[in-house]
C-alpha cells in the first residue's frame, strides 16, 4: 500500500506552516503531489516555502495569512479556500506555542495567549472545516498535533501540558460527534523533536539530560512523524478516528 500515492490530488491545509513540523508536513504533502494550503502569521516565510513546494511536486499551493488566535482570521482563511471552489480533504492543526515558567510566576496574559492558540485555535479550525464537510455531505480528516505532554506532565510548562491534554480530549470527543458524517479526527503526540523552536534547548545541560531519559537516547526528527501523518490523512487509516498516538522514541514508557 503506497500511502503517499493515496494523498495525491487531495487538498491539505496545514496551520503553523512557516517552520518546524508544519514545514515538514507541507513538504511531505507536496512530494505526495497533494494540493497544499499553508497558513501562518509569517507570510514572507510561507511565500518562500510555496516556491519550494511547487518544485517538490505540489500541483497547487495556496498561501494564507492565518492567525489561529483570531476567529476573524480563521474565517477569512476559510473564505479564501472556499473561493477556489476546491474543498479541503485534510486539515492539520499544527499551529502552537509554548512558554516556560512556574505557575506562581507566569503572567496571565501569557497563559491566555497560549490557550487561545493551542486550544481555542485548534477548536475553531476543526469546526470550520467540519461545518463545510457536513454541509457538503462529504467526509474529511482532521489531524491535530498534540504532544506526549498531553498524557504526562513536567514542571515549568503547566499551561502547555494543559493545552495538549485539552487537544487530546478534544480529538476524542469530536471524533465521537463527527464519525456519523464520515469526518475522522485523530492526533499525533510527538515526543521531543529537534525543530527550530527548541533547537537551542538541546545544547544546554538541561536539554542533554532530557535526551538521556528517552529510551532511544536521541531526539526525534520531524520526518519520523510522516508515516503516522499519512495513515491519518489517507484511506489507509479509514477506520481510525479518535486515535491519539505517541511518536516519542518510547518516552511515555519511561520517565519524562
Amino acid at each position: 500500500m503506497d500511502m503517499g500515492a493515496m494523498l495525491a490530488g487531495k487538498k491539505v491545509l496545514i496551520t503553523g506552516a512557516s517552520s518546524g513540523l508544519g514545514e515538514n508536513f507541507a513538504r511531505l504533502a507536496a512530494r505526495c503531489k497533494a494540493k497544499v494550503v499553508v497558513g501562518a502569521r509569517r507570510t514572507d516565510r510561507l511565500e518562500k516555502l510555496a516556491t519550494e513546494l511547487k518544485a517538490l511536486g505540489a500541483p497547487e499551493v495556496q498561501v494564507l495569512a492565518l492567525d489561529v488566535a483570531s476567529e476573524q482570521s480563521i474565517q477569512d482563511a476559510f473564505a479564501a479556500i472556499d473561493d477556489t471552489g476546491q474543498p479541503l480533504d485534510v486539515v492539520v492543526n499544527n499551529a502552537g506555542v509554548s512558554n516556560d515558567g512556574l505557575a506562581l510566576d507566569l503572567p496571565i496574559k501569557d497563559f491566555d495567549q497560549l490557550m487561545n492558540i493551542n486550544v481555542r485555535g485548534v477548536w475553531l479550525v476543526a469546526v470550520e472545516a467540519a461545518k463545510r464537510w457536513k454541509n457538503a455531505g462529504r467526509g474529511g480528516s482532521v489531524i491535530n498535533i498534540a504532544s506526549i505532554q498531553g498524557e504526562r506532565v513536567m514542571k515549568g510548562i503547566t499551561p502547555y501540558s494543559m493545552s495538549k491534554a485539552a487537544v487530546v480530549h478534544m480529538t476524542k470527543s469530536l471524533a465521537l460527534e463527527w464519525a456519523r458524517y464520515g469526518i475522522r479526527v485523530n492526533a499525533i503526540e510527538p515526543g521531543y523533536i529537534g525543530t527550530e523552536m527548541t533547537d537551542d534547548m538541546w545544547t544546554t545541560d538541561y536539554g542533554k539530560e532530557l535526551i538521556k531519559r528517552i529510551p532511544m537516547r536521541r531526539l526525534g526528527k520531524p520526518e519520523e512523524l510522516n508515516g503516522l501523518f499519512l495513515l491519518f490523512a489517507t484511506e489507509a487509516g479509514s477506520w481510525m478516528t479518535g486515535a491519539c498516538v505517541p511518536v516519542d522514541g518510547g518516552h511515555l514508557c519511561s520517565s519524562l
